[in-house]
Parts: structure tokens; C-alpha cells; sequence
């Protein structure tokens, strides 16, 4: 069968298709007949004549066990570095400022930065590189020897051989001093320098031993004549496996459970340790996170769909699958966000018309993070600080700090040089010294001023007597309009004790004679007078 169909198909129809597959195969049926006119040898296993689902094939064909697909124009060339195009005279519009050459910009610019650019001396314009683009294919592009140059290795090659050169000269040196040394000294100074020639002699093989070790390590040395009889090979460069069993993690017979056969450990063998210094969880916490628990999603979705009608494998056309439930989650939040749209435009939304407070919005957050007593994060993850969308650390005017960076007298300014003016010219300490130097005049004029001036008299205030003054020697009072002034105390005292006698309105006036004064003194209860009693 060479069709790619994977329609549903009843079993009378399944038991037919299986009957004419076996009379091709024994060659009692005409064989099967592609687009092309060409037949189908019915011996192919399905597997290989049945065309990809994502081909749409309707009738039968071998055109997708063909190469149908057209190379594209792929190359194995690389750039080349270094090479230059067009070196210009002039500065040229839209070039690099710095260099002038026209294939980057000034922030790109690799030469080194002039004092003055190439757009204001118009001298020294750089060439302008050249520009290449490649086609690479799936190897090429991960390849990572593409564009290395063989020929470049030779210089490696020749620091090796400089150093062996260097080495052997040096232990030439070193023998023929020796020897120099032995012809010259006595006999017993020969004996130690012979006994310093063979340790080092024995030094120098042991070198060699290292060496010639170093270069077999990776050596298969095999063994024969064993006691079981035959050879074993055995590799040098084994590596010391350092990671623990996960049957080893936990020796308590209680806790989780480990199935040898699987070799699966499903719970946390360690549950009560940190997590931070934990690198295994058990087998559970990997299948419930990450693409595991997406493929299970797939899996469970493929089920309900198959148990409701709709032909569809997981195993058998996993492409298929995969893209059907695309499909179905785009399809999902379509429907929801129309049937919120449709809930919305019917009832309204609250939410939307009164502002919602910034406390609410920045103030708050269902994030919850756990960490533990060395503040090392156990779930959750830590707020990230967004980044301004303001350039920070930009100096201008000669300045070394940023405006903000000081404040004196509810004002804010530059720390370098303490000046409240932005974008003001930096004068550095001598800038802050002159300023203080011109506080300080202008506090001493003041001083000087306040000096000089003549303060004010101070007035007299002058009080009259009848104000509860001290009463002066020369006051002369009226008798008549003493007594007078005396009768209308009393009826104000009586007044004073008999609330039924007082009147509604009230007369009052500031003029005060001096005889009401001196009657309101002599009526006047006096606390410290022992007698005040009995008048």
C-alpha cells in the first residue's frame, strides 16, 4: 500500500486491502501503479511505501523515498580577512567619522581613535572593507574548523621545535661544563662530580620514561596466559566515576524505594536536605517539569482525541499529533478570548473604569520566593531590578560626576564641583575653594554692615495709672467722684452674686477714670490679708 491516507477504515475494508496485498504478493493481482505509470513492487514494507501524512499524496507513489527535495547553492568558501575594496581621497557622506570608511559606523569602528576624526582633517581615509555573505549548510554551519587556514599550524610546529632546540643546547651546556669542572678539580672532587653526572643521567631517563608514558596512555595493553584463559584488554585512561548510586544516596531501609530492574528511584531519597546541595530529586520531579510534562499534555490529548472520533496516533504519526494540538490550543484561546470579549461588550467591565491604584499595581505580587538561612533562593525567583531607560554615567561639560550627585540647601548639583546650575562648566576643587572664599566675603561684609549701623532707641512705653501701674506720688483724685465710684462697685459685686439681677445687655467701655480705679483697689479682696474674712 503506497497511499499516505490515514483515514479511518472499517474492518470489512481492512480485511479486503489485506486480501489484495497478499494476491499482488503471490501474483495473482495486477501490482499497484504509481502517478508516473510505473508499478509498485507489492513486496515493500508499508512502512516504506506509505507516504508522510504532511505530504498530502492522494494516490500512490515512491516519490518521497526519492531525492525531491533541490539542493540550495551551498558553499564551503569563507571570509576573507582582511581584504580592503576602495580606499577613498575624501570624506564621503554617511562614512565613519573616525576612520572614513564607508562599510561601518563610528560605534564599530575598529582602528584606534583619533584625536581629531576623519570627518573634520579629511586625511587618512581608511579603505573600505569587503563584505561577504554565505550560504553554509547544515555541516558547514557547525563546523568549527570552517575557514581555518592548515598552513598556519607551521609556526606552532616551529615554537615546539624551538624549545626542544633550546632544551638540548642548554643540557650540551651543561655537560660540557662538567666536564670543564672534572678536568680541572682533584680526584676526590672528580668522584662527586662523576656521582652528580649519573644522578643526573638518571634523572634525565626518568623524564623520558614520563614522556614515552604520557604518549602510550591512551594505549589498549592486553594481558595473556590469565587464570580464565585467553586475553583481556584493558584501557590505561579510565576515568574514576566520582558520582554516587542513587541506591547509595539514602542507607535507611525506610526511605524511598529503588527498583533494580528499571533502575528508577521515583521519590526524593534525601528529602529533609537542602535542595541547594542536592543534585538528584527523584525521578518524579523530572517527569513533572520541563518537556516532560509538555509531552504528557500531547499524550493525554491524543487519547481524547482518538477515545472522541478523530484519527489520531501519538506512536503511529507523532508529526500529525504534535501538530493537531497546535491547533487545537490556538483554536482554545481563540474561543476564550472571544467568549470574554462577548461576556464584556454584554455586562461591561468594572475593572476598567475606575483607575486602579499604584499601590495595588507596583505595591504587591502573587510571587512568592522561599529562601533559606543563608539567603540562597529554594523556590521562586528574585525580583529583577529593571534597568532605566535613561543613559547612566554620562559625564558632560568636563564633569566626573552625574547631576544629582550632591545637595546643600534643598538644592541639587554636581559632587565634583558643587554647582547647583546644570549643564553648567566644571571648575573642579578650584571652582568649590572660590566659592567659599566668596561665602566667606560675603559674610564678613554683612558683619560689617550690621556694625555699623546704629541701633534703635528703645521707647518708653508709658502707662497710665489707672492700668494697675504702680500708682504715682503726685495723683490727686476727686472725693466726690471717688464715692460715686465706690457706690457703682458695690452694685456690681451685688450683681455679680445675684445671676436674677443681671441685665441681658452688656456696657462696656475702655475709658477708665482714675478714682474707678483707686475704688476697684480698695474693694478689691486681698488673699494675703489675714482679716480678709470678716470685711
Amino acid at each position: 500500500m503506497a497511499t499516505a491516507s490515514v483515514a479511518f477504515k472499517s474492518r470489512e475494508d481492512h480485511r479486503k486491502q489485506i486480501e489484495l496485498e497478499e494476491a499482488r504478493k503471490a501474483g495473482l493481482a495486477p501490482a499497484e501503479v504509481d502517478e508516473d505509470g510505473k508499478e509498485i513492487n507489492p513486496h515493500i514494507p508499508q512502512y516504506m511505501s506509505s507516504a508522510p501524512w504532511y505530504l498530502n499524496s492522494e494516490k500512490p507513489s515512491l516519490k518521497h523515498q526519492r531525492k525531491w527535495k533541490s539542493d540550495p547553492n551551498y558553499t564551503k568558501s569563507w571570509y576573507d580577512r582582511g581584504a580592503k575594496t576602495f580606499q577613498a581621497e575624501k570624506f564621503r557622506k554617511g562614512s565613519c567619522q573616525n576612520c572614513g570608511a564607508m562599510t561601518h559606523a563610528a560605534k564599530a569602528c575598529m582602528d584606534r581613535p583619533r584625536k581629531v576624526g576623519a570627518k573634520y582633517t579629511n586625511m587618512n581615509i581608511a579603505p573600505d572593507e569587503k563584505i561577504e555573505s554565505f550560504e553554509l549548510d547544515y555541516d558547514g554551519k557547525r563546523d568549527r574548523w570552517n575557514g581555518y587556514d592548515p598552513s598556519t599550524y607551521h609556526r606552532v610546529i616551529e615554537l615546539y621545535e624551538a624549545k626542544e632546540d633550546a632544551r638540548k643546547k642548554f643540557l650540551k651546556e651543561q655537560q660540557i661544563k662538567k666536564l670543564e669542572e672534572k678536568n680541572n678539580n682533584q680526584e676526590g672532587a672528580d668522584a662527586t662530580s662523576d656521582g652528580d653526572e649519573e644522578d643526573d643521567d638518571l634523572r634525565v631517563d626518568e623524564a623520558k620514561v614520563d614522556e614515552s608514558r604520557q604518549m602510550d596512555f591512551a594505549k589498549v595493553e592486553k594481558r595473556v596466559r590469565t587464570t580464565g584463559g585467553g586475553s583481556t584488554g584493558t584501557v590505561r585512561n579510565l576515568r574514576i566515576r566520582e558520582d554516587t548510586a542513587k541506591y547509595l544516596l539514602n542507607l535507611d531501609v525506610n526511605s524511598a524505594h529503588y527498583d533494580p530492574k528499571t533502575r528508577s528511584m521515583r521519590e526524593d531519597p534525601l528529602p529533609d536536605a537542602d535542595p541547594n546541595d542536592k543534585f538528584y530529586l527523584g525521578d518524579n520531579q523530572y517527569r513533572n517539569s520541563g518537556q516532560a510534562l509538555e509531552f504528557k499534555q500531547l499524550n493525554i490529548h491524543s487519547w481524547e482525541a482518538f477515545d472522541k472520533g478523530q484519527d489520531m496516533h501519538m506512536q503511529a504519526a507523532p508529526s500529525q499529533a504534535e501538530l493537531l494540538y497546535k491547533n487545537f490550543k490556538v483554536a482554545k484561546d481563540k474561543l476564550k478570548s472571544h467568549t470574554k470579549d462577548t461576556i464584556m461588550e454584554k455586562y461591561g467591565n468594572a475593572a476598567t473604569e475606575d483607575e486602579i491604584p499604584m499601590e495595588l499595581l507596583l505595591g504587591q505580587s502573587e510571587r512568592q520566593v522561599e529562601y533559606d538561612r543563608a539567603g540562597r533562593i529554594i523556590k521562586g525567583q528574585e525580583v529583577i531590578l529593571p534597568k532605566s531607560k535613561y543613559e547612566e554615567d554620562v559625564h558632560v561639560n568636563n564633569h566626573t560626576s552625574v547631576w544629582g550627585s550632591w545637595w546643600k540647601d534643598h538644592q541639587w548639583g554636581y559632587k565634583c564641583c558643587q554647582q547647583t546650575i546644570r549643564n553648567s562648566y566644571c571648575t573642579g576643587s578650584a571652582g568649590i575653594e572660590a566659592a567659599e572664599a566668596a561665602l566667606d566675603l560675603m559674610k564678613a561684609n554683612i558683619a560689617r554692615k550690621e556694625a555699623t549701623e546704629e541701633s534703635p532707641k528703645q521707647v518708653e512705653e508709658k502707662r497710665m495709672a489707672s492700668w494697675g501701674t504702680d500708682v504715682p506720688e503726685d495723683l490727686e483724685l476727686n472725693e466726690e467722684a471717688l464715692a460715686n465710684a465706690l457706690k457703682k462697685e458695690d452694685e456690681r459685686k451685688k450683681e455679680e452674686k445675684d445671676e436674677r439681677k443681671r441685665k441681658y445687655n452688656v456696657k462696656y467701655t475702655n475709658d477708665v477714670t482714675p478714682e474707678e480705679m483707686e475704688a476697684y483697689r480698695m474693694k478689691r479682696v486681698h488673699h494675703e490679708d489675714p482679716m480678709r474674712d470678716f470685711v
